[in-house]
Formats: C-alpha cells, structure tokens, sequence
C-alpha cells in the first residue's frame, strides 16, 4: 500500500499527490502546481518549494510527474520538478488531440501536436514502472479526449473525473469534452474498481464552506455522488451535467494554464526585447470589430 501526501493550493483548490513507497522511498508527483498570479502575470515557486522541501526531508526519489490531463485552472510546475528532480513528465497520449485543438486558438505555429513535449505518452491498460511502484494507466475521458486516472496499490487518483461525493464530476464543457464519455469513464471504468479501493481526487471546491477532503472510496462515491451514483441513469447525467455546465464560468487561469500545460509545463519562447509573453486572445463581437481594429 504506498503512502499518499498531499498538497492543497487553495488559490485554485487544486491537489498536489506525492506518493512513494516507504521502504524504497521511490516515488511519483501527480499534478504539480506553479503559482501564477494573473494581475501581473507573476510566477512564483511557493508551492514548488513546498514540494521539494517534503521530497528532501523523505529522501525521495521521484521517478515521474504525472499528469493527468492539460489543466486548466493552474500552471503545471512539471519542468521545473524535472530540472531539479530527473523526474520524467508523462500524460496520456491522448494529448495530441488537445494540442491540435488548442495550437490555432493560440497562433502558435511552432507548437508541435504529437505529444513529443512529453516524456513518456501513456495508454489505457498499460503499467508503468517507477522503481518499486507500479502505476496502472486508466483512460477516463470526458473533462477532455485526454485524462487519465492512475491506480498505485489501492489508491485511485481520478483527476477531474471524479471529485468527493459533496461536489461529484468534473465539468465537461471544455473542447473535445464529452459527458457521454465521462459518464463512462466514472460508471464503468473507475466504479468497476473494488469498493474498498482509495480514491483521491484532484480539486476539493469545498462545497458549503466545509472543511477540505481529498480521500474517500469507490464504496462512497458509488453510494453517495450527487451527480452520479451507481445507479445513475447515463441520460439523466448527461443531462445534468449539461446543464450544470452550460452556467459555468470559465476557469480564472484557463488562457495561461493551457497554453503552457499543451507544451509539458513550458512557458512560450522570450520575445527579441527578452521578455516572455503569454497569448491572450480577445473575443470581439462582430459588430465592433471594424470599431476596434488598428489604423
């Protein structure tokens, strides 16, 4: 059974999972974060320093970061933890397509969509090797074409897929996304797992002000999630989830987040001034475009 940390970033509730196996101390990273204030477009490594901080003190040797998907609610902080780690960055294959949607929102024609920015590209069944841990790959699309969850021992970790009972899935509005698929994803692939099974999710909304979870089970979720129980009918979930979706806002980070979490974590190259920029594409209505344009 491998000992699971976790790290809560309240800016964007996201969870952070070191998870190693004690008596070999080989370990893995799941969904790092790299703060990002957005007002002034400010990168710091508070969250970073935390991590590495818990690594040094445990002695760990962390083989991977994992990714779950191309956030896009926080910057991942992968490269980093790969420069001061050696750890190898690896997300499923699936990414290509999320590159090929995004590369035109972006203008970035440099930007390759074959996946090469990562170091290992992962597939649904498969198992990958982190010294003494084993990881077993689960394909669980919806939020997008390219999520995984990762099975190490008896702990899941479901990313967006699945959250504690309280809040229930993830939203599936994003391109490519698809609530048939998550249903799916969540039904037949993660409550097929043994009840007993640990599963630890990948944001906490803290729904009603209560305190933060990040732990519960398969037994749970299937008995208790608001939005999809075992016995959830796949047509009344898609239609609630649909509609759920449909008012949502966009996430406050979503331009930075997937512009470099496409590129494994990579910030765009600097401009001739030495200056690295982000994109930020403005949606203009129609009629005030001739208005808004340069002359």
């Amino acid at each position: 059974m491998p000992t699971v940390h976790p790290l809560f970033d309240p800016e964007t509730y996201t969870l952070t999972y070191v998870v190693y196996d004690d008596a070999t101390r080989d370990a893995v990273v799941i969904d790092p974060v790299l703060d990002y204030e957005p007002a002034t477009a400010k990168i710091s490594m508070k969250s970073v320093d935390t991590l590495l901080a818990f690594v040094a003190e445990k002695r760990l040797t962390v083989h991977h970061v994992l990714e779950t998907h191309a956030h896009a609610d926080h910057l991942s902080s992968s490269q980093v933890l790969k420069e001061r780690l050696g750890a190898k960055i690896a997300i499923g294959a699936r990414i290509s397509e999320v590159q090929s949607t995004f590369k035109p929102v972006f203008g970035n024609e440099a930007l390759a969509t074959d996946g090469s920015q990562f170091d290992v590209l992962l597939r649904d069944g498969e198992t990958l090797r982190a010294g003494s841990l084993g990881v077993r790959i689960l394909s669980t699309p919806g939020h997008t074409p390219a999520c995984l969850s990762f099975l190490v021992g008896d702990a899941l970790f479901t990313g967006d897929a699945l959250f504690i009972e309280d809040y229930g899935t993830g939203r599936c509005d994003f391109p490519r996304g698809s609530a048939e698929d998550l249903y799916h994803s969540v039904h037949d692939v993660l409550y097929a797992l043994p009840d007993a099974t640990r599963v630890f999710v990948g944001h906490d909304y803290q729904p009603n002000g209560r305190a933060l979870r990040f732990e519960t089970t398969i037994a749970a979720e299937k008995k208790a999630n608001i939005q999809l129980r075992a016995d959830t009918p796949k047509a009344a979930f898609v239609d609630l989830r649909q509609t759920r979706d449909a008012k949502l806002a966009a996430p406050r980070l979503l331009l930075p987040s997937v512009q470099v979490n496409i590129d494994a974590g990579r910030l765009p190259a600097p401009n001739v001034n030495g200056k690295t920029y982000l994109v930020l594409p403005v949606g203009v209505p129609e009629g005030a475009k001739a208005v808004l344009a340069p002359r």
